[in-house]
């Protein structure tokens, strides 16, 4: 019953994907971050080299994952109560992104901790698209659209708090893999939703973002609905997104077209001292 650390992607993938693949939608997060260390390099989010963790249980089974991407905190996907405990002693922490539980069982041995977030879970029901559509159509995004694409992903990065860093990657990758989708009007583009990949049948919908000027009109509900839609289609059997469960109107945007909650993850930060 211990944890083990790396910073070998490969090493974490081949000793703990097969679990983390049993709870797709769980354990998201850590599955779309470790991808992307697999197929961008370990340098992909930062300068400094990742960490990757894994407990085994005491039948040796694998029962919890850890993994940091400096300068971000480190991110949970499932762990077993039991874990935590030991997590806590092994790797100090001051800062965490984990569901609603472990983060309070985690925090509940920190002298003082702040909130700094919440976040809210969702999986695709039933899609139900807006009626009536707004104006427009959906088309997939091209290079052609670049210059657009970083400039709004940068925007949805200060809109939910988020170093823009790594705009130019992901349009980059999201765009010569097709999964990133615009809403457009009369030739002109007014909102944007993109996919992530698929890993153990789950996709989550990624940087839906609508420039202010054009707020109001439904097109985000439209755009997402699509990515959903076609997601679905595609063969995705989980379909997830989070949302910043302070904000009611994207909250109620997605229930309205058939998202339903899955569970809370809490970022903490422990007080200065």
């Amino acid at each position: 019953m211990t944890w083990t650390f790396t910073d070998d992607v490969d090493v974490f993938l081949d000793t703990a994907g097969a679990w983390l693949a049993t709870r797709p939608a769980e354990n998201t997060l850590v599955l779309t971050v470790t991808a992307t260390l697999r197929s961008s390099g370990p340098h992909a989010y930062g300068e400094d080299a990742p960490v990757l963790g894994w407990w085994r249980g005491p039948d040796g089974e694998v029962a919890g994952t850890l993994v940091q991407t400096p300068p971000y905190r480190p991110l949970l996907g499932v762990v077993a109560p039991e874990a935590v405990g030991p997590l806590a002693a092994a790797f100090p922490l001051t800062a965490v992104n984990a569901d609603r539980a472990t983060a309070e069982a985690l925090v509940a041995g920190w002298p003082g901790h702040q909130v700094e977030e919440v976040q809210r879970l969702y999986r695709l029901d039933e899609l139900v698209p807006p009626f009536p559509a707004p104006a427009g159509r959906p088309r997939s995004a091209t290079a052609a659209d670049r210059a657009l694409l970083v400039a709004w992903h940068r925007a949805f990065a200060a809109d939910v708090g988020q170093p823009d860093s790594h705009a130019e990657r992901l349009v980059d990758e999201r765009t010569a893999s097709g999964d990133l989708t615009l809403w457009e009007t009369g030739g002109v583009p007014v909102s944007m939703a993109g996919v992530s990949p698929r890993i153990a049948g789950a996709v989550r919908v990624t940087a839906v973002y609508t420039p202010p000027e054009h707020r109001g009109h439904g097109y985000a509900a439209a755009v997402t609905a699509e990515v959903s839609r076609a997601a679905r289609e595609a063969g995705a059997q989980e379909v997830l997104l989070f949302t910043d469960l302070a904000n009611p109107t994207s909250n109620g945007v997605y229930r309205r077209i058939g998202y339903r909650p899955v569970s809370d993850r809490l970022l903490i930060s422990a007080e200065s001292t």
